[in-house]
């Protein structure tokens, strides 16, 4: 897994500090400054003509949140732990300290069926495969990976399995059970389907 933040014996700045150099930019309407205080994603959004075109039109909206934060100085700070699938949990700095920030971002952690549901939404639009496997029962998954498992067996020796060619498709029997089907595009096959 990989830190997004500092890890180590690195000091993680006071994100108080960052508050305040945005509220003074914000305040003098330095548009400069305010572009030199923006990620490399805030800075492939928005160009520095861009951000100066911005604090122009929008310098009274921006003086009023300069002084929004400079009223209240509570600043949050979060961090995303990645793992190697993609996945993240979120983390929570409280009393110089990270925690986790909810259970339903620990691995297979959800405490009610919409958790579970949002889990399962998230590793399937990452197409998280180690991910799906952590959200299932542990009856599934060992149902999914025992299948799977018999497929890459079956699959072994490829070259030596009786394949049914119809135009077009092809359909293999794979010892084991298994059923693959194929198609040809453009002159590449592709497996169409299997069970």
């Amino acid at each position: 897994m990989v830190l997004i933040v500092g890890c180590g014996s690195q000091a993680v700045p006071d994100p108080k500090t960052a508050a305040d150099d945005y509220a003074k930019a914000a305040e003098r309407g330095d548009a400069d400054a305010l572009y030199d205080m923006m990620a490399a994603r805030g800075r492939a959004d928005y160009s520095r003509g861009d951000v100066a075109r911005l604090v122009r039109e929008q310098k009274p909206e921006l003086q009023e949140r300069a002084r929004d934060l400079q009223k209240s100085p509570k600043v949050l700070a979060h961090a995303r732990l990645r793992f190697r699938d993609g996945e993240e949990a979120s983390l929570e700095l409280k009393d110089g300290r990270y925690w986790v920030a909810s259970a339903a971002d620990l691995p297979g952690g959800a405490r009610t069926p919409e958790q579970a549901l949002d889990q399962l939404r998230r590793v399937l639009a990452r197409r998280s495969y180690a991910g799906l496997m952590r959200v299932l029962t542990p009856a599934t998954r060992k149902a999914i990976e025992d299948d799977l498992r018999g497929l890459v067996e079956g699959l072994e020796r490829s070259d030596t399995l009786e394949v049914r060619l119809v135009g077009d498709t092809a359909t293999v029997t794979v010892p084991g059970g298994h059923l693959v089907k194929l198609r040809r595009q453009d002159g590449v096959w592709r497996v169409e389907d299997f069970d």
